[in-house]
C-alpha cells in the first residue's frame, strides 16, 4: 500500500500572461486529498498553465497531434501506487469549455485538473465508454475542491 502520509510535491507554473492562479496552498491541499482518497501516494506533479498555442506545440512535438486540446498529461510514475507527472493545461480551452458547458471557469479548471490526475491514476478516455466513466470520476473529484468556493 502506498504511503498516504507522504505529502509529495505539487508545483504550479503559469506561462499564460493573463491568468492568475489563486489559492495555491488550498488547491494543493484539495489535490492531495483527492489523490490520497483514491488510494495513491503523491510523489511530484507539476501543473503548467498556458495558452492554446503553447499546448498545441507540445501536443504536436511529443504526441504528433496537430490539434488544440485542453490538457496533455505526461506520466512519470515508477510504480502503480505513486503519482508523478506533468499536467499541461490550456487556459484558453478552459475558458471556452466553461462557456460551452455553461459552468464557471473554476468548475471547469478543477475538472480539467482532476482529469489530468485521473490519467496519472491509469484512467483512459479513448473510447466512448471510457469517456463516460472518466466524466463520472471527474464529477466525483469535484467534491474535493469545495474549500475553494
Amino acid at each position: 500500500m502506498a504511503n498516504l502520509r507522504s505529502k509529495g510535491i505539487i508545483s504550479f507554473t503559469v506561462i499564460h500572461n493573463d491568468f492568475k492562479l489563486k489559492k495555491r496552498t488550498i488547491l494543493k491541499e484539495c489535490i492531495t486529498s483527492f489523490i490520497h482518497s483514491s488510494g495513491f501516494a503523491l510523489q511530484t506533479i507539476s501543473f503548467v498553465f498556458c495558452n492554446d498555442e503553447y499546448l498545441a506545440q507540445i501536443n504536436k512535438k511529443y504526441l504528433n497531434h496537430n490539434t488544440f486540446t485542453d490538457i496533455v498529461t505526461f506520466d512519470y510514475k515508477e510504480n502503480k501506487e505513486t503519482l508523478s507527472g506533468d499536467i499541461i493545461i490550456s487556459i484558453d480551452r478552459v475558458i471556452e469549455n466553461a462557456k460551452k458547458f455553461k459552468v464557471s471557469f473554476n468548475n471547469e479548471l478543477y475538472r480539467v485538473i482532476s482529469h489530468g490526475i485521473l490519467h496519472l491514476m491509469g484512467n483512459s478516455d479513448h473510447s466512448k465508454s471510457e469517456r463516460v466513466d472518466m466524466r463520472a470520476k471527474e464529477d466525483d473529484a469535484l467534491k474535493f475542491y469545495d474549500k475553494l468556493t
